[in-house]
């Protein structure tokens, strides 16, 4: 009777090795053997984790399979020989086996641990202790299994010296009812042993398991799931417009020969430095025309004229295909043509307008000096022309502060001008305070016309 128990009992072993469960993603296989301690506590004793109590023995196996999200299910067979019942030592050992399956869940993703894999189980399982003195399932047989049922909670943790081989420690409670803890007592199940995972499969070989292995039938860098780089270059080669060509992550994986900022395959001029706006080609004159379609290279001149500069035949600043007056010098506001400079000169200054400023402030506005560098080029070309620049103010303040602030103006306007290549000798500063203002100082429109600097001719 006893042997056809023991046949039994292997039986449900060996099928729990068979039918197999989980651990990861990589590697849904696990193996783990080892040594289990069993302690048990009879009805009446007080619970103490660590105690002389223990029963140690081998072998137990588990197997596990992974499922989903960290969840695994595990199937655990275990052999042992109980020496101790509780605090009692037993005159002959008892024969225990156990079979539980168990729902783990690893903590190790999300704690975002490596190498540390600290887990919980719940499960249900049937363990059988061999008849002694203080267990009995009314049978009478002296060598008789006494089995049962119970629900099983574990905690455990795992050290995974690589990503297959580890070793995990866990402990179990296997609780029984309290009506049935004649026949199988209450007890705590500890285990050590070496556990492997496996199953992964890995096809290319380059160390990254085909189920993350983005390119699987190549070998590839795990930087790139799995996908090669053949140049080295730090671009995978479906993103790398010059996969054989080592090259950089600006250009998408293609060199720079150069050096001027534009890739070798968008470069018309690979081996020399050139411009990005004129696709990698040089432009020595900075005229817009690379050099190989300019007629003059080291000259600035227009594309209609193929790079070279147009003539002026009159030196009046005025190109000849402009210019009304090629060859007789004239000005730039009638032409190129000759004229009478005072009137042309009235009408362009009083065109332009003056100068204004913010309130109580002297220095020169960004749209004021668009309008005076107007004013030099009108200078440039009347050059022995004279000119006042009359500062004034509007009546914010005193009248002893807008007098000097009036002549500040004045002087701003005509370091402006001598600063942009003006004699000095040809200007004149006078500073009329809030004395002459052009408009109402009762608004703030009027306030803003009469902050001013007007350029008037003198000679």
């Amino acid at each position: 009777m006893r042997i056809y128990k023991l046949k039994f009992c292997a039986t449900l072993l060996l099928a729990s090795v068979i039918t197999m469960s989980a651990q990861t993603e990589d590697n849904p296989w696990l193996l783990s053997v080892g040594a289990s301690a069993i302690d048990i506590y009879p009805e009446g004793e007080n619970f103490e984790f660590f105690n002389d109590n223990w029963n140690i023995g081998l072998p137990y196996v588990t197997v596990g399979r992974y499922l989903f999200k960290d969840a695994s299910f595990g199937l655990t067979g275990t052999y042992n020989r109980i020496e101790k019942w509780g605090e009692l030592e037993l005159d002959d050992d008892l024969m225990y086996l156990s079979f539980m399956g168990s729902l783990n869940y690893s903590f190790s993703n999300l704690l975002n641990l490596n190498k540390l894999d600290p887990h919980i189980g719940l499960g249900a399982g049937y363990t059988w202790i061999e008849e002694g003195p203080y267990n009995s399932n009314g049978s009478g047989e002296s060598d008789s299994l006494n089995g049962w049922g119970h629900i099983s909670l574990s905690a455990g943790i795992s050290y995974w010296f690589s990503d297959n081989l580890g070793l995990t420690l866990q402990t179990t409670y296997n609780h029984i009812d309290d009506d049935d803890t004649d026949i199988l007592p209450q007890h705590w199940r500890h285990s050590l042993g070496l556990s492997i995972r496996y199953g992964g499969t890995d096809t290319d070989g380059d160390g990254i398991y085909d189920k993350k292995d983005v390119c699987p039938q190549v070998p590839g860098l795990e930087m790139f799931n799995g996908c090669p780089d053949t140049d080295g270059d730090g671009v995978q080669d479906s993103e790398d417009r010059c996969p054989n060509a080592p090259g950089s992550i600006e250009f998408e994986g293609c060199p720079d020969s150069d050096g001027d900022g534009v890739a070798n395959d968008k470069d018309q001029c690979p081996n020399v430095a050139g411009l990005l706006a004129l696709l990698g080609c040089p432009d020595a004159d900075g005229d817009g025309i690379i050099d190989a379609d300019d007629n003059c290279p080291d000259t600035v001149g227009p594309k209609t004229n193929k790079g070279c500069p147009w003539p002026d035949s009159d030196g009046d600043s005025v190109l000849d295909k402009d210019d009304q007056c090629p060859n007789e010098a004239g000005s730039v506001a009638n032409n190129g043509c000759p004229e009478d400079p005072s009137v042309l000169i009235n009408e362009m200054l009083l065109g332009l307008g003056p100068v204004t400023f913010s309130t109580g402030q002297s220095s020169i506005l960004d749209d004021a000096q668009v309008l005076l560098l107007e004013v030099v080029a009108i200078l440039n070309a009347y050059p022995e022309t004279k000119f006042a620049l009359e500062g004034h103010t509007d009546s914010k303040f005193t009248e002893k502060f807008n007098q000097k602030l009036s002549e500040k103006r004045a002087d701003s306007v005509l370091n402006f001008l001598t600063s942009n290549g003006i004699d000095a000798s040809r200007l004149s500063t006078v500073g009329f305070g809030e004395t002459a203002p052009v408009a109402s100082n009762d608004t703030s429109e009027g306030r803003a016309q009469n902050r001013r600097v007007e350029v008037k001719l003198s000679n």
